[in-house]
């Protein structure tokens, strides 16, 4: 038989000036994705990453760019309520985000 399992363990540290500041001036930015369809933004960043991957060069950096900008904001709010391998997996999306930068800022041969 098997032992129910327990909630992973919350923090017990306060939050900084620095993280509370960031969660206080996102907060307007999240309420208005809240209203969104929850596909809406996984489409806006999927156009954004192959819109970059094929426009290459500055354009294609901008695109890409901005949609990594966008993961690291995300994952830096949601850094403290994440498992291991939740932040594992995330970690993932966001170096393939940073590895199509850098592949956008390296000219092609």
């Amino acid at each position: 038989m098997s032992t129910p399992q327990q909630p992973p363990a919350q923090s017990t540290t306060e939050p900084g000036p620095l993280r509370r500041q960031i969660e206080s001036a996102s907060r307007p930015a999240l309420e208005a994705l809240a209203k969104l369809p929850v596909w809406l933004p996984f489409l806006v960043l999927l156009l954004l990453l192959i819109g970059g991957g094929f426009l290459g060069g500055p354009a294609g950096w901008v695109l890409v760019g901005v949609a990594l900008l966008f993961i690291l904001w995300l994952f830096y709010l949601s850094w403290p309520r994440l498992s291991g391998v939740e932040r594992l997996m995330r970690s993932a999306v966001l170096l393939l985000f940073l590895v199509v930068a850098i592949v956008q800022l390296v000219p092609r041969g």
